[in-house]
């Protein structure tokens, strides 16, 4: 099939819809992506995109289309512009960069925000193309849930241009169940509705893998790993309230990655003098994940206690699962069930820091072969519900029944 992935993050920005396009191009499929400015998370455009754009014109075999766009920077404000100047430039530039191409399917990556779906309307309509789109984040929901804007009057505008783009979309992929019962009041019914949901962020590979060296040695310390986004939504004043509880014990806390939050996290972790016990390891590439891991004892995973956030699997859940290290999480809904169903860690409250310190305490005191077995039960339950072969074997046949229904009702597929 030739296919459009719409996505405002892409490659060398660390998110799984790297992986599911060198996975189609791997399986034969020709794929575009139109994409934005790499500029997440930290908020500037990356300085090597900058130095040489060239060298990001294309990723796995798949060709890379850039638009320009403002960067996310700091705040609220700035991240709002950087969302719209992404739809601007996007419906204005893509029509002529997409000019005498033929598709037969569009793929829309929607995380936040949603307005990547307006771009993605543009080119349905003039490509005639049918359009899928995975939603791994509610909104308006989110708007609220992170404190961007809690007017109804605000939120009830987006919730009706959410309405607007997921009606013209042809099929509506979610990462949770959880989802479908508020997306088929927005889309109008659950008719087109089907879960799709994460894999691990990094597909393995048989070779050994060598202890990442940025983390220091510490015997006799219970290390406990955060990898991914530092923002807003991960709770950490819940997490560092976790950190002091255990103060006098040997627990150290090692996060992996940065983000909006991250200066303030530097800050408060100074504050709270905690740097010998709450240590920060910078951002570093998806594939080296399975090194920093080795040194984890438990892998952690936290939201705020929100809603919207209750509905959600979070991404790194899957990973850790795939891993094989016990899981430590302060979370609600269905990434809690998950975990416990998977019998692969700790489910503790959303924002209950007290229940997570209780957690990490009680995981430090199994011998060490439970704490395996948590880690193998998880593997084993990643292997059965989050297969990322069984998962894009499911895409490949939806898309092609997208396709097929387009062309009998369009004369021809692709146009």
């Amino acid at each position: 099939m030739r296919l459009l992935v719409v996505s405002q993050y892409f490659w060398p920005e660390n998110f799984r819809i790297n992986d599911l396009v060198a996975e189609l191009v791997r399986r034969g499929h020709q794929v575009t992506v139109l994409t934005g400015e790499p500029n997440y998370p930290a908020g500037e455009v990356f300085p090597e995109y900058r130095n040489d754009k060239s060298a990001f014109a294309s990723f796995a075999g798949a060709e890379v289309i850039r638009v320009p766009l403002r960067p996310r920077h700091k705040g609220n404000v700035n991240l709002a512009l950087n969302y719209l100047s992404f739809v601007i430039s996007a419906s204005l530039r893509a029509p002529m960069r997409l000019r005498g191409r033929h598709f037969d399917a569009m793929f829309v990556y929607q995380p936040s925000p949603v307005t990547v779906g307006i771009p993605a309307m543009l080119i349905k309509a003039i490509k005639r193309v049918p359009v899928a789109m995975w939603v791994l984040d509610l909104w308006p929901q989110s708007l609220s849930a992170v404190g961007v804007t809690q007017s109804s009057v605000i939120l009830g505008l987006v919730d009706a241009l959410v309405r607007v783009i997921y009606r013209s979309v042809d099929l509506i992929l979610v990462q949770s169940r959880s989802f479908v019962a508020e997306i088929s009041r927005q889309a109008g019914g659950a008719e087109k509705i089907a879960y799709f949901p994460s894999w691990s962020d990094d597909p393995g590979s048989e070779a050994p893998v060598e202890p990442a060296t940025e983390v220091p040695a510490s015997e006799g310390r219970f290390s406990i790993m955060f990898t991914g986004n530092v923002g807003d939504a991960q709770d950490f004043p819940a997490i560092l309230d976790a950190a002091e509880l255990l103060r006098d014990e040997p627990v150290r806390w090692l996060i992996v990655g940065n983000g909006r939050r991250s200066e303030w996290l530097a800050d408060e972790i100074a504050r709270r003098n905690m740097e010998d016990r709450v240590l920060l390891l910078g951002r570093h590439p998806l594939d080296r994940m399975p090194s920093f891991l080795l040194h984890a004892d438990a892998a952690l995973v936290a939201l705020r206690q929100e809603p919207a956030f209750a509905m959600t699997i979070p991404g790194k859940v899957q990973t850790y699962l795939a891993a094989g290290k016990p899981i430590l999480a302060m979370i609600d809904g269905e990434g809690a069930e998950v975990v416990r169903m998977a019998g692969a860690g700790f489910a503790a409250p959303a924002g209950d820091a007290a229940a997570l310190a209780r957690a990490v305490r009680q995981m430090m005191a199994m011998p060490a072969e439970q704490r395996i077995s948590m880690g193998r039960s998880g593997q084993d339950f990643a292997r059965r519900e989050f297969d990322r072969d069984t998962l894009v074997d499911r895409l490949e046949s939806q898309l092609k029944q997208l396709v097929d229904s387009s062309g009998r009702r369009d004369g021809v597929a692709g146009t």
